[in-house]
Formats: C-alpha cells, sequence, structure tokens
C-alpha cells in the first residue's frame, strides 16, 4: 500500500499513522468512491457547491443568524488567511477547536482544512486536564476557542510543556514540536479576535492542493483505560461518509433544513450537521444547546426537516408533549447508542415518522449499518451501508452462524487508523474492525445490537470510559477505593454508576454522593459523572488485584443501587 506525494511541511500526522500492515482493509465499491489524488475536502463541500448553486443559497442558521453559502466561503478564506499570515500556519499543522455549535466554529474548521491544516475539534465541556491530553497528544500549532469557554483552555495551555521533546517528526514547522500552542479566541471583544481579524482580511483564499489520503482530522475517542484514542481521518474520509450513509440512506435535498444536538466534535455531529447538508447544498440550523422541549420548538419555528439526535432526545421529546411540534420533519436520525423497539413505535405512534438508527464509530468516522423507511425493522440497527460490509464473528475473527451472538466486524472505505497507539492492534483484526460491540445477524442480514463488549459506558450518546471516572473519583480525600461501569437505565440508556469504598469516618450519605459528584464534574466534562453512586465495603477482583467490572456489571443489572444526589443536569447538556 502506498500514500499519494503529501501536501503537508508538518508531516506529524503521516508520520504517526499506523504500519500498513495494521491497517484495516479497505475497499471503495462505489463508482462515487472513487476520489482524486488531490482532494481538499473542504474545497469540494465549499466552493464547489458556490460554484453550483451560487453564494446566495441559506447555509448556517442559528435562532438569531443567517449565513448564505458566499457568507461561509468569505469567513472561511478569511480564518485560513488569519492563520497563514497572522500565525504561520503551514500544511500539516493541526489546529484545535474549542466551542459549541455555532457558525464560526464551522467557518474556522473550514478555514483550517483549506490551509491544509489539521482539524482537532474538540468537546466545549472539557476540562484544563483533559484538554492538556489532547494537547499532548495531538500537538496544535494553534488552538481556536470561543471566547466563552477560555478558562478551561488557558489553565490546560499552562499546564503542558512549552516544547516537545520528541521533536516534530520530519517536518520543517517549528511549530509542529509545539506543546504549547498559541490561543486565538473568537467572538469576544478587542482588535485580536478572530472575528476582528478577518475583517481586515479580503476573503480570497486558493485551498491548498491537499492529497485525498492527506491527514483531514484527529477526532478523540475515549479509551477503556481513560487515556484518549486519537483517530487520523484522511480527506477523502470526510467526503466518503457522505457518499455512503447520507446518499444512499439518509438521501437528503437540497431544500433541507438539518438541525441536531451532537457536537461537532464528535463526528456523527460532523457529519449530521455539516458535511451532509453541504454536500447537497441544504442549509443546517446550528443550536448551541437546547432542552427537549426547546429543540422541539426550534424544529417547528425553523421549519426543519432533517433531525439528527440520540433516543433519549426523541424519548424526552414525547415525554414533554411535544412531539406534535416535529410535523415537518422528513427525517429523523438516531446513533450514538442503541434505539429500543418501544421507542421507535412509541414515537412512530406519536408522529408518523420512521427513525433512522444505525450505528457508527469515531474510528470509522459516521454511520456504517443503518437502514430507513421500508427497510427498518424496529429494534434492529439495520444492514451495512452501501459501500460497507459487516459480518459477526467470534474471538478467532471467524464468522459466527446466524442467530448467534459475536462480535461486530466491519470494513468499508473507511477505517481505524489509531495515532502512534499500540490499541491498533485490538481494534483492527485481520483486516476487519471490530467495534466492540456484540451483534446478532439474522438470516434477512439485519444485524441486532446485544451489549457493549468492553468497559464503554455509552450514556444518552456519549461514550464514556469507565477508568477515567475511577480516576477522578480515586483522586478525592473521602475515597479509598471505587470501581465505575455502566447501568441500566431506562431514560439514559445507560447511566454511569460508581461503588465506593469511602475512607474512614466519611459518612455513607447523600451530602457526600452530592460532594463526590460535584468533584468528578469539575476533573472531568460534567457529562462524564456518576448519577448513580453506591458506597461498599469491598470491590470484586481478580487473584492479582485487577478490578472485576464485569461482576460490577452484573450488580448493577440486577441490583441499580441509591443513593442518587438531586443534583441538576450539567450545563449543556441536552
Amino acid at each position: 500500500m502506498e500514500l499519494s506525494p503529501s501536501a503537508h511541511v508538518d508531516t506529524f500526522c503521516r508520520d504517526r499513522l499506523p504500519p500498513f500492515p495494521l491497517w484495516p482493509e479497505l475497499h471503495f465499491d462505489l463508482p462515487e468512491l472513487h476520489y482524486p489524488d488531490r482532494l481538499n475536502c473542504a474545497e469540494r463541500l465549499l466552493d464547489d457547491a458556490v460554484r453550483r448553486w451560487g453564494p446566495d443559497r441559506p447555509c448556517l442558521l442559528t435562532p438569531t443568524e443567517r449565513w448564505t453559502y458566499g457568507d461561509l466561503l468569505e469567513r472561511a478564506n478569511q480564518v485560513a488567511q488569519v492563520l497563514t499570515e497572522d500565525f504561520g500556519l503551514l500544511p500539516g499543522n493541526r489546529v484545535l477547536l474549542r466551542g459549541p455549535n455555532n457558525p464560526w466554529l464551522v467557518a474556522t474548521w473550514f478555514g483550517v482544512l483549506k490551509a491544509g491544516g489539521v482539524a482537532v475539534a474538540t468537546m466545549p465541556l472539557l476540562r484544563a486536564g483533559e484538554l492538556a491530553e489532547l494537547c499532548e497528544i495531538g500537538r496544535p500549532a494553534v488552538a481556536v476557542c470561543d471566547h466563552r469557554y477560555l478558562d478551561e483552555l488557558a489553565s490546560a495551555v499552562s499546564a503542558v510543556s512549552a516544547v516537545s521533546e520528541t521533536g516534530a517528526g520530519t517536518g520543517t514547522d517549528a511549530a509542529s514540536g509545539r506543546l504549547r500552542p498559541a490561543v486565538l479566541a473568537y467572538g469576544g471583544p478587542g482588535g485580536a479576535d478572530l472575528v476582528a481579524r478577518c475583517a481586515a482580511k479580503d476573503g480570497t483564499f486558493p485551498a491548498v492542493a491537499t492529497a485525498a489520503d492527506d491527514v483531514a482530522l484527529i477526532a478523540f475517542t475515549s479509551g477503556t483505560t481513560g487515556r484518549p484514542k486519537a483517530t487520523l481521518h484522511f480527506h477523502r474520509d470526510v467526503l466518503a461518509n457522505a457518499d455512503t450513509f447520507s446518499r444512499h440512506v439518509l438521501r437528503p435535498r437540497q431544500d433541507d433544513v438539518f438541525t441536531g444536538t451532537p457536537p461537532l466534535a464528535f463526528t456523527f455531529g460532523l457529519g449530521g450537521l455539516v458535511v451532509f447538508p453541504l454536500s447537497v447544498g441544504a442549509s443546517t440550523l446550528l443550536v448551541e444547546q437546547a432542552s427537549p422541549r426547546r429543540l422541539a420548538e426550534l424544529v417547528e419555528e425553523h421549519g426543519v426537516t432533517v433531525l439528527f439526535t440520540a433516543p433519549t432526545a426523541y424519548r424526552a421529546i414525547m415525554t414533554a408533549g411535544e412531539a406534535g411540534r416535529l410535523a415537518g420533519l422528513r427525517r429523523c436520525v438516531s446513533a450514538g447508542e442503541a434505539l429500543p423497539a418501544a421507542v421507535w413505535e412509541d414515537f412512530h405512534a406519536a408522529t408518523g415518522l420512521r427513525i433512522i438508527d444505525g450505528i457508527g464509530a469515531t474510528e470509522m468516522l459516521h454511520v456504517f449499518i443503518s437502514a430507513s423507511d421500508g427497510d427498518i425493522r424496529p429494534g434492529s440497527t439495520g444492514r451495512p451501508v452501501p459501500g460497507y460490509r459487516a459480518r459477526v464473528v467470534d474471538e478467532e475473527g471467524e464468522p459466527v452462524p446466524d442467530g448467534q451472538p459475536g462480535l461486530l466486524a466491519v470494513t468499508g472505505p473507511t477505517g481505524c487508523r489509531y495515532m502512534e497507539d499500540l490499541r491498533q492492534t485490538t481494534y483492527v483484526r485481520n483486516g476487519w474492525n471490530i467495534t466492540g460491540d456484540t451483534y446478532v445477524r439474522d438470516a434477512d442480514g439485519y444485524f441486532w445490537y446485544v451489549a457493549r463488549s468492553d468497559d464503554m459506558i455509552v450514556s444518552s450518546g456519549y461514550n464514556i470510559a469507565g477508568p477515567e471516572v475511577e480516576k477522578a473519583l480515586a483522586a478525592h480525600p473521602h475515597v479509598e477505593e471505587c470501581g465505575v461501569v455502566g447501568a441500566p437505565d431506562d431514560e439514559r440508556g445507560m447511566l454511569v454508576k460508581a461503588y465506593v469504598i469511602l475512607r474512614p469516618g466519611v459518612a455513607p450519605d447523600g451530602a457526600t454522593v452530592k460532594e463526590l459528584q460535584d468533584h468528578v464534574k469539575r476533573t472531568v466534562a460534567p457529562y462524564k459523572y456518576p448519577r448513580a453512586v453506591e458506597f461498599v465495603t469491598d470491590l470484586p477482583r481478580t487473584s492479582n488485584g485487577k478490578l472485576q467490572r464485569a461482576e460490577l456489571r452484573k450488580h448493577a443489572r440486577s441490583a441499580p443501587g441509591a443513593p442518587q444526589s438531586p443534583s441538576p443536569e450539567p450545563e449543556g447538556k441536552a
């Protein structure tokens, strides 16, 4: 296997791709997946859209703003000018992005890619320690941040070393060896703000002629060890998801209006709220945060026709009595966690809409098993999306008979490429991507979700690593030992549950529960906090002292336990 000649001066990402023998099998079964060797996905999605449909089509909407395709192109070009002219960004440099879903975040994403940079989008609720770890892994040259979210980023930047000890690979850019990125705020006051800087640029910027297999973005996914895994995706990968799931299952139209709740740092959100609508000239309503009730109101107010969110939100909209506001929808998409058949049936009865379920993975970039319209079987995830192949295998990688549970394995035009991470050999086996999910395939080729087969907790569509929460809890002086697993929950699918051994003298009461929960919220992203805490006197361990999370999961399924605190939802969570 050979890569095309790179346009990246800073070869940090390409140097850290896994060795070719560890790559999954890639195949391009559809004619639309045959891309030219030189390809910049930002140019294809944005410049080509303006050339095809003109600059005046509505593109990015908010409850108070309206950007056309021409507006977005001009501002993306201005961002690229600011990054290259004011900050010396070179092709291949990484740019960390931090902010809620809004037009300037999208403009920055496009500007980074047009400049030949690598976009590293992060969750806006991440705390300083989490951000510092991402900086140490990805070594961004610049961090572009919504001015309202600067505090945690500033703490993160001050916590990392100023210069990498291991150097910058073979690239010639000194900034690529920098662990402490330059910070550029947007949306705030002053002439140093990105928006003010952009106003001084003429908005003309020819996209860098990147290779189709140059890295376009680093997407982080939670690892079961608690250390994030950096997944590397090419320019062609970004388009491949539009040319598979979107084109063949979602089938969007130019007059569609998209919206949804997943952050753009989630590849589910990036595809559903940016790549898919722009690939057909549609518009997207960007919502920084919204309760299920508010989300339904926005759908009605703005004539939304395509909605992306998690099963939790669909259930909550019905519970709130707001299903009637969704009458204008044409497509509803659910991913991030398994969609219960009962939720699908209840939602269909209330609205007449058929939710499109699907399973995707950060490693694969987006959805690879799904179904729509008459092909949907409630409770089933669906069948392989055109362009992908899937099967159920045993631990040795051999296919199991239909009707028997096993590990989900998938291949297609995208696949797992962890950046310099030994976990590549766990995710990719015999050329197949092994997602960590247990599935059953029926005789008709439909795939049915059984359970996660690792320590990942999937709650309301968010992937949460139990060991990461354990690490945060263990840092509190009240905690002697702890174990964290997912517990079944009707509302969220799963919730984070902590089993805690307290130090002597600490009261096992509701006040202690709340103190521990608040501590976790301050330490890691608030959505990761344990919504259930059970105090215990011992934890199940192996003979060599390893925590047996499987035993804790069994206990969680049979006895959910308490106490739980009355603490409110973390800010920004739908």
